[in-house]
């Protein structure tokens, strides 16, 4: 993983600013925080944690419920208008809840990265992993959770290992409709974002102070 220093943050140091890198959280309404306050949501608490880590960040929630992979596609420029230093993609969930095609959800999300290193090169870019429910068959499940390893390893991008571990399916920490997480939920998807993304952000600090 190579951290680069972006136009902005040259800028930044040049007249004297010191700037907090912008991490921008593009998903679905796991991202969005459905049902909660947008302080509520996790890319809130990660910008929390990161300040008590003294790796202080601007968080920007991209999140939109009811995304599929294919209308992340048709989304990802316009949400790139943004400049960040680290992206993270959280997509998939709405295709594995309604069995939609593992193969054309991965040639998504590589769609997607594709977008990212075009449009903003010196981003970092960070994948979080989604399981299939089990209702669609084993099959299923094992393909579509294939697809996040397969691609990180190809587009040698960051691996956030399951979004919801330790939240999926257990009902004290989801809100009634058994899919998104309460505000005990988003805490723990907190940690489990802020485990793979604080590295990137440690990488991040090194590279700009010694610039």
């Amino acid at each position: 993983m190579t951290v680069v220093k972006g136009a902005a943050d040259t800028a930044a140091r040049a007249s004297g600013v010191v700037r907090k890198p912008v991490v921008l959280f593009f998903g679905t309404s796991l991202t969005a925080g459905a049902g909660l306050e947008p302080e509520q949501a996790f890319p809130a608490l990660v910008e929390k944690k990161a300040d008590s880590a003294g790796l202080p960040i601007r968080a920007v929630n991209a999140g939109l419920s009811g995304e599929t992979t294919a209308g992340a596609v048709r989304r990802i420029d316009w949400v790139l208008r943004t400049p960040a230093d680290v992206i993270v993609v959280e997509t998939g969930a709405n295709d594995a809840l309604r069995g939609l095609s593992p193969a054309a959800a991965k040639a998504n999300i590589e769609k997607i990265i594709g977008a990212i290193k075009k449009k903003q090169p010196g981003a970092t870019i960070v994948l979080a992993q989604f399981f299939a429910p089990p209702n669609f068959g084993n099959d299923y499940t094992r393909s579509f959770s294939a697809i996040y390893a397969d691609v990180a390893t190809r587009e040698n991008v960051v691996l956030i290992p399951f979004l919801l571990e330790g939240v999926a399916g257990v009902s004290r920490y989801n809100q009634p409709d058994g899919i998104h997480p309460n505000v005990a939920g988003e805490r723990l998807v907190a940690e489990n974002v802020w485990r793979g993304l604080q590295p990137v952000l440690a990488q991040l600090d090194r590279v700009r102070g010694a610039g």
